[in-house]
């Protein structure tokens, strides 16, 4: 990719004025970040015919992670120890809105969200100095790829129900089940992987992190299905018998899940943002056709129903912007904000997802068409009422919080 001879497309305007919320640093990289996704990333997509609903070869997002590495976006949000840029997270959260309200396919691997830095940064506190070298610092520089397997058939809300079962033979575990719907799987090389190493994992709970080299004898990633957004980007982990070194363990054994959650707060209130960058194209696509499309003689955002709708779409989607934000200013205070960010990963991913509704209905016939981005858009904003916690494990960890420990 030659910065040189790209043709940037016009930047699409914010849906209203208002000042920036974050810091100058920040606003300095979402205008360059912008710039780059509308024009290297769109002459890319282009070039190889890359759309949302297709995604692109393992190849060609090597070449975006190490292009956005080069440009210093890929591992931006890594604490300052590994090269990152030791931001607020307000300023991480504003920074990712950005990049998914371009509406670029290319947008989650700006930052290797999937597969990158995201992923590993976490770790840097309980990695070896040997995982750092061969597992950790090379993702953070977008030479290899990593995914996260805590997921199973029977271990999705409830967590610890792993029953991928490591046993301990000499100097490394055997690593035998089945990993499902791992995001990032297809394209990875490894992956920190939750298996049980009690002695008997259905009676017992005790999950044990690993790196696991996903090209390892026992290994393989079976990727033959899609999600409803239809992406080929999730996978299932299959371990029959893999041999996984003891050095290769991360942190204790029985830690992994304290490993896998601890971040957890964070991690829903990061979903956040790309729920609204996605919600805010949306809307943007449901009022430009709105002010394009006519009938009986006129613009269809003439008529009051449709402009009632793009209302209340707009409405809800600047109150969930506004309790993401504010969750973010709240851990960024010191707050603990588990309730907070419970509800704006809820509020969210619904409010986001009736915005997608109604930009489909505003677009009429048109928007219920495979290759509209609005219908897309609809399917891939439904799923994050799922994804990372359902709307349900919200509701129950801020129930908590509220109520306490009722006995």
């Amino acid at each position: 990719m030659d910065a040189t001879t790209t043709h940037a497309a016009p930047v699409p305007a914010a849906l209203f004025d208002g000042p920036f919320e974050g810091s100058p640093r920040a606003a300095a990289i979402i205008e360059r970040v912008r710039h780059y996704l509308h024009g290297e990333l769109a002459d890319l997509a282009r070039e190889h015919g890359i759309t949302h609903e297709g995604g692109a070869p393992r190849e060609l997002l090597r070449q975006v992670w190490r292009r956005s590495h080069a440009l210093g976006y890929y591992g931006m949000t890594l604490p300052e120890k590994m090269g990152g840029l030791g931001l607020s997270l307000l300023d991480h959260v504003l920074i990712k809105e950005a990049i998914y309200a371009s509406g670029s396919p290319f947008a989650p691997h700006v930052f290797g969200e999937l597969s990158g830095p995201p992923r590993v940064g976490a770790l840097a506190r309980q990695a070896t100095p040997e995982q750092m070298r061969r597992f950790i610092e090379p993702v953070a520089r977008a030479e290899l790829a990593i995914c996260f397997a805590l997921t199973e058939a029977e271990a999705g809300s409830d967590a610890g129900a792993v029953q991928t079962h490591a046993v301990l033979e000499g100097d490394h575990y055997v690593l035998t089940g089945r990993k499902r719907f791992i995001s990032g799987s297809p394209f990875a090389d490894h992956a920190v992987l939750m298996a049980s190493t009690a002695h008997d994992p259905k009676a017992e709970r005790e999950v044990t992190a690993f790196f696991v080299d996903l090209h390892a004898p026992g290994v393989r990633v079976e990727a033959g299905y899609k999600t409803m957004a239809g992406q080929s980007s999730t996978g299932d982990i299959v371990l029959e018998g893999a041999r996984v070194p003891v050095a290769h363990r991360i942190g204790e054994p029985g830690r992994g899940l304290a490993l896998a959650l601890g971040r957890i707060t964070v991690n829903r209130l990061l979903h956040c943002p790309a729920m609204v960058g996605l919600a805010t194209v949306a809307l943007r696509d449901a009022r430009d056709y709105a002010t394009e499309r006519r009938q009986f003689g006129r613009a269809i955002g003439q008529f009051q129903a449709i402009a009632h709708m793009l209302a209340d779409a707009a409405t809800e989607l600047a109150a969930a912007r506004a309790l993401m934000l504010h969750t973010a200013r709240q851990i960024d205070a010191g707050a603990e904000a588990r309730a907070e960010a419970s509800m704006a990963k809820l509020f969210c991913s619904e409010t986001a997802f009736r915005v997608a509704d109604r930009a489909v209905q505003v677009h009429g016939g048109e928007g219920i068409v495979q290759g509209r981005r609005v219908e897309f858009l609809f399917r891939m904003l439904r799923m994050y009422r799922v994804l990372t916690g359902t709307s349900e494990i919200q509701k129950n960890t801020i129930a908590k919080e509220l109520l306490g420990d009722l006995r």
